[in-house]
């Protein structure tokens, strides 16, 4: 088995093409579903955000499992996987788990260090966790990459002036106005983005914040929260001639606002500029409105240069993650490495469960007139025999797991108490595994290679 992370995200893809292969939470379980039913797949698990679409999945062969992500992506977008192909990358065994790690801290982020990953992370595991896509290795890796990416910002200064996509909006707005203290604010939308939006808007101090949601109780929920004025849906144009600033992040799959509507509005403004930033994918505001006089519209992928600045500012702890990333991975090798012991501490376990129960079986037909206080003392007795004469095989077998010679230690091991046997058909498993790896020529270190003889 190994580990692969197959993707596309805004590095290596224009915001035209990622929001072509966008996923909403009704979405991600069902392609979560599919993707589980496909040859190869044994776990997966899927991140969906305005930035990045990746499956971290646990494949039996790296090409085949790559390929049928790339056959479902084609499917059930109905695009040509020539269309979008040259856009994906994917990373397998050593590199996937340091990916992952990377993308938790926030150095695979368009603005360095910021923490909104993590809650999308989360929201990955319990979503896979929910649809019963994952088991044993992402039920570990999805967890400790959360916990990579606390301890980076706990112990590095990354997160500092926390910043996300929102904010970087924000600085560009004060890049244009200056001051923001005297200017009007439509937020267009109501999910987290936009509470993001609202909270550094807030902090910035501008004049009044307005909330457009298709839900008007939702516009009223988070206008509270930073006392703000909710609008209707239906009075989006009229708003639009009173402010100064459009933020706009909505779940939309069509265009919100399109050319003809800011036509009209600027006629309303008599030309009055307008800055306008749409940091929602799909994109929420039509490009054709820049065409407009007096209209400044910026999408998302126009964000990166303020999100330069913050890079710079942040670059400097990069390297001191990168070795927290680093201990983290060794870690994850000391599990992975301890799963490949299990089947031997399993076989030991029922080899002298069945000694016991057997001995047990003979003892009461000897002595038939034991009572039940008798019985229950005997065998706890003699159970508590067993496990101290397999404390110390097992635990050599776990401390050996990292090492060079394992296999053969662990062979030796199993030939000393007779279970070798039981081992063979799980180690002609892991065998097979290796040559596959081999042939792939993909992964650096056997212990991400070989997940585990389970």
């Amino acid at each position: 088995m190994y580990i692969l992370v197959v993707g596309i995200n805004y590095r290596t893809a224009p915001v035209e093409i990622r929001e072509k292969f966008t996923f909403n939470s009704e979405e991600a379980s069902e392609a979560l579903k599919i993707l589980k039913n496909m040859n190869s797949i044994l776990e997966c698990s899927l991140v969906a955000t305005c930035n990045r679409t990746e499956f971290y999945c646990i494949v039996n062969q790296i090409h085949c499992g790559k390929q049928n992500i790339i056959m479902f992506l084609q499917d059930y977008f109905g695009i040509d996987r020539t269309e979008f192909k040259s856009y994906l990358y994917a990373y397998s065994c050593e590199d996937a788990v340091k990916h992952i790690f990377k993308v938790a801290c926030g150095l695979d982020s368009m603005v360095l260090g910021e923490t909104q990953i993590l809650g999308q992370i989360r929201d990955t595991y319990d979503a896979a966790l929910a649809e019963s896509t994952i088991g044993t290795i992402m039920k570990q890796l999805l967890p400790q990459a959360v916990s990579v990416g606390k301890r980076c910002h706990t112990e590095t200064d990354i997160g500092k002036n926390a910043v996300s996509i929102s904010y970087a909006a924000i600085e560009l707005g004060k890049k244009i106005f200056g001051q923001l203290d005297d200017k009007h604010v439509l937020i267009i939308g109501a999910g987290k983005m936009s509470e993001l939006t609202a909270k550094h808007l807030s902090s910035s101090g501008v004049k009044k914040v307005y909330v457009v949601n298709r839900t008007f109780l939702r516009a009223q929920e988070l206008a509270d929260k930073f006392n703000g004025i909710a609008v209707d849906w239906s009075d989006l144009e009229e708003c639009l001639a009173d402010v100064d600033i459009v933020v706009s992040s909505t779940g939309a799959t069509d265009y919100v606002i399109n050319k003809k509507m800011m036509q009209s509005v600027m006629v309303k403004r008599r030309n009055r500029p307008i800055f306008m930033i749409d940091i929602a994918v799909p994109r929420d505001l039509d490009p054709a409105i820049n065409e407009v006089d007096g209209v400044f519209l910026y999408d998302i992928d126009e964000l990166e240069g303020v999100v330069e600045a913050n890079k710079k500012l942040r670059a400097q702890e990069v390297a001191q993650i990168e070795a927290i990333i680093q201990e983290e991975m060794e870690l994850f090798e000391s599990w992975l490495n301890t799963l490949e012991v299990i089947p031997l501490i399993k076989a030991l376990k029922q080899k002298t469960d069945d000694i016991y129960e057997k001995t047990m079986e003979s003892l009461y037909n000897k002595l038939p007139d034991l009572s039940e206080r008798e019985k229950k003392i005997i065998r706890k007795h003699t159970k508590s025999i067993i496990n101290q004469i397999l404390k110390n095989p097992i635990m050599l077998a776990k401390e050996v797991a990292g090492d060079k010679d394992a296999k053969q230690q662990i062979e030796m091991i199993a030939d000393l108490f007779g279970v070798q046997q039981e081992l063979d058909i799980k180690c002609d498993v892991v065998k097979f595994q290796k040559r596959e790896v081999k042939s792939s020529q993909i992964p650096k270190k056997n212990y991400f290679a070989s997940i585990g003889r389970m």
